[in-house]
This record gives C-alpha cells, structure tokens and sequence, in this order.
C-alpha cells in the first residue's frame, strides 16, 4: 500500500507465536500509508510464518530457547524488530511475557489484543474464566502495552453475548470473530495519527465520540 505524495510509509513488525490469525486479518485489511515489514516469531514452527511469506513479508525467528534467560531474548528480539526502523509493533498472540525495558522501549508505539473485556480477566484462561463467573457479556479488548500485564490504555473493545450452552470453544470462537474486526481497526487507527494517549490511562480517537470510548457491538444472534 503506497502513501500519499509527500508522506513516509509507516512500518509495522507483528509478533506471533502461533498460527497468527489476527496478524492474517491485519496483513489482508492493509492500511493506507503503512506497510507490515516483518513478522517475527519465537517458535520457528509457528504456522503464521508460512502465510507471512507466502504474502510476501518478511520472516524471521527468534526462539526464546535459544537464550538464557528473558532479558537476553528480549534484547535479541529488540534487536531484530529494530533492522526494520518500525513505527508500531504488534502482538499477535505472542505468548511470552516481556520485560519492562523491553516494553519501555516501544512506549506508545506497542499494541496488543486480550481475549476478554479488560480491566476484567487479565491473564490466562479468560474464556474459561468468564463462563465461570457467569458473566453475559465477555469480549475482546486492543491496549497500547506497559510493564503492568494487561494494564496498558485501552484503544478499542468489541463485545458478545455469552449464550446458554456456551462452551470455552464456542465462546472463544465468537470473541475471535471480534478480534479480526478490531485489531486492523485499531492498526489503521494508529497509521492515520488519530490516537492520543491521555493522562497515561486513557486514548482518545480522533473522530470517534465520547473521548476514551470506541466500542464494537456486533449485531446479537441468539439463534
């Protein structure tokens, strides 16, 4: 995708760990203006890679296996994503938790998606942990990312009913559908300059009214 006359190109390194659907989803949405110069794995078997390549992206492998401890993974991961000068980094289900130096280093410019509508469920299990709770609603939730897990501000949140019969399968599946819409949402987002991080807690988007809200409510089927 070529940027208007006069405007650099952004560039955009996603991370995944395994079969990276929301990278697929990000890769086949495009953004005006920037590019996905590289997607970077941390298992060389992860099934993304394959799609990434065949897109005509970019691959590279950094297993965490390889290092002896976290602080060294992540300084060749850092490494790694910064041979491609990026404007925004993206976790795409990569399953490894990351060190603040890490996460300071890309401070505003470091995305992730967390299946469930946080501040609710942080962490693991989050499907499980929904249908546990006997919540109605559950979701899916975009943050710009800081060292607290799962604590970084809210960019954008889509959320679906938890019907009866609902299983952690069915119900991860339903949230998934919501993460392929707001994840490329919330990348265009970024490209285009519309969000502004308030007070460290907040992101206002441009456009998008009331400030420090941006909400995706899919149609209800109950049948």
């Amino acid at each position: 995708m070529m940027a208007p006359s006069g405007v650099s190109m952004k560039s955009i390194v996603i991370l995944i760990s395994g079969r990276g659907s929301n990278m697929e989803a990000i890769v086949r949405a495009g953004a005006p203006g920037a590019r996905v110069a590289a997607v970077i794995s941390n298992r060389a078997d992860a099934a993304g890679l394959a799609f990434a390549a065949k897109a005509g992206v970019s691959t590279d492998v950094v297993a965490h296996t390889d290092y002896a401890g976290r602080a060294c993974f992540d300084a060749a991961l850092q490494a790694a994503i910064d041979a491609h000068d990026p404007d925004l980094v993206v976790l795409a289900g990569f399953m490894r938790v990351l060190g603040a130096d890490f996460v300071r280093h890309y401070e505003g410019r470091l995305l992730n998606i967390h299946p469930s509508l946080l501040p609710a469920f942080p962490g693991l299990h989050t499907h499980r942990r929904a249908l546990a709770a006997g919540v109605r609603v559950h979701g899916a939730t975009v943050h710009f990312v800081t060292p607290e897990l799962d604590g970084g501000p809210v960019v954008i949140q889509a959320a679906v009913p938890v019907l009866p019969g609902d299983s952690e399968d069915s119900l991860a599946a339903r949230v998934l559908a919501e993460e392929h819409r707001i994840y490329p949402q919330a990348v265009r987002w970024f490209v285009e300059e519309r969000l502004t991080i308030v007070g460290g807690a907040c992101v206002e988007v441009a456009g998008v009214r009331p400030a420090c809200f941006a909400l995706h409510l899919p149609p209800l089927d109950t049948e």
